[in-house]
């Protein structure tokens, strides 16, 4: 190190590290003082004052002070209730509220990367309350920009370390805990002095006015987690958690397929009653009463009845389709009426019937078959039918007698009824 000479020339011994680094921060320390008590003293005292502070400060061996910096606010400005605005928060208290008492901690040190916690300890009134959330700061605001240019970052509060909040009731109020984590990140290695700038508490009152009070700025000594380790080892990851997100296409696809059955099952519902709802046919037209008593005689006729010896068996059936016949061309129920009922009826019918004494002998004769246990002969069962077939053609109305067409399956134009054989009496000829 070269030697320093005096002013009359003489050598002068070395000056020490530290009396050199003495000789050049006093001078800006007289700097500061001279640039504060220049903004609180009035202007006419600033000559005097800075006169006073000049030649006192001056040290021979050091070079004259540079030109004070421009006023910069000071520490204590800083502090609750001086008067200083922080982008991290804004202050707010209504007209007529009472500011509530508030009580802060924060460590003096903490780890890069590790959680600091700041505890908050709120008195308000009973009928006052901390936001459930407590402290919470927007992602995209002014107070989380200004957190992280000052070195701090808050947790993810889903990730299990957002802040907790823990109210309790007293005598004249409420006491309101917060603990708030914060995570320092310097943005250098080593040893780093951070300082938490102030944060906002919001406590919503019984009017439902909001106050919002800020903390103090706290400073905190930052060191590096291996700082202390000789021989820093690379850490495992920690344990995986699991983690949930919501699945917007499977949510939308769940509930479109349960829309969708729900839809196709009341959809199925309604095409099944459809297709068993009662349906109104249209009933073939009845046939004609002496067209279905021909019918049932003709095939009757040649039936095998009569060949296989069953001449009972034919003779009721002739008496059962031509008391039938009489039934529904005269408007009761043939085979449910006796023979003397339907002689009465048919007596009462007007026009008169042309062949009544001709079937009241015939249904005597059915009665004797049937009830006096008589055994016909084929002969008999032969005759019978052409009895039966007589009264049908006689009983038929004039506008379909033989000669004009009775419709399908009818007696066809000019065929003529069959003639009648001479019965047991001489009156039942035709």
């Amino acid at each position: 190190m070269t030697p320093r000479r005096s002013r009359n020339g003489a050598a002068r011994p070395p000056a020490s590290p530290a009396r050199e680094r003495a000789a050049i921060t006093r001078p800006l320390a007289w700097a500061a003082l001279a640039a504060a008590l220049a903004c609180t003293l009035p202007a006419r005292a600033q000559p005097a004052a800075g006169g006073a502070g000049g030649p006192a400060a001056r040290d021979d061996d050091a070079p004259p002070p540079p030109p004070p910096p421009p006023p910069a606010p000071a520490p204590a400005a800083t502090e609750r209730g001086a008067g200083s605005v922080w982008a991290s928060c804004t202050e707010h208290v209504p007209p007529g509220a009472t500011r509530p008492q508030i009580q802060e901690t924060f460590p003096r040190n903490g780890f890069s990367g590790y959680a600091a916690h700041l505890e908050v300890t709120v008195a308000h009134g009973k009928g006052e309350t901390v936001l459930p959330e407590g402290f919470k700061v927007q992602g995209d605001s002014d107070a989380a920009r200004a957190l992280e240019k000052a070195g701090f970052i808050l947790p993810e509060a889903d990730a299990g370390a957002g802040p907790t909040s823990t109210t309790t009731a007293t005598d004249t109020g409420a006491t309101t805990r917060l603990v708030i984590p914060f995570v320092p990140l310097p943005k250098e290695p080593g040893r780093s002095l951070l300082q938490l700038p102030p944060v906002p508490i919001a406590v919503s009152r019984a009017s439902g006015e909001l106050v919002t009070v800020c903390t103090r700025p706290h400073e905190i000594v930052v060191e590096d987690p291996i700082a202390n380790e000789r021989d820093p080892k690379v850490r495992p990851n920690p344990a995986p958690r699991p983690q949930r997100e919501e699945w917007v296409l499977a949510k939308q696809l769940t509930f479109g397929i349960l829309i969708g059955a729900a839809l196709g099952v009341l959809v199925a519902w309604l095409v099944r009653r459809w297709l068993r709802r009662p349906r109104v046919v249209a009933a073939p037209p009845p046939k004609l009463p002496w067209l279905a008593a021909l019918e049932e005689l003709e095939a009757l006729r040649r039936s095998d009845l009569l060949s296989q010896g069953r001449t009972d068996e034919y003779f009721d059936r002739v008496s059962d389709c031509v008391r039938k016949y009489l039934g529904a061309r005269y408007g009761f129920d043939g085979l449910e009426t006796t023979s003397d009922e339907m002689r009465a009826l048919l007596a009462r019918v007007r026009p008169p019937v042309p062949v009544l004494p001709q079937i009241a002998r015939f249904l005597a004769d059915c009665d004797l078959v049937k009830f006096a246990r008589l055994q016909p002969t084929e002969t008999d069962c032969l005759e019978a039918i052409e009895r039966g077939e007589v009264i049908v053609h006689r009983t038929t109305p004039p506008a379909v007698r033989p000669g004009e067409s009775a419709g399908p399956g009818g007696p066809q134009s000019g065929k003529q009824p069959p003639p009648a054989r001479s019965s047991r009496a001489p009156e039942e000829a035709p």
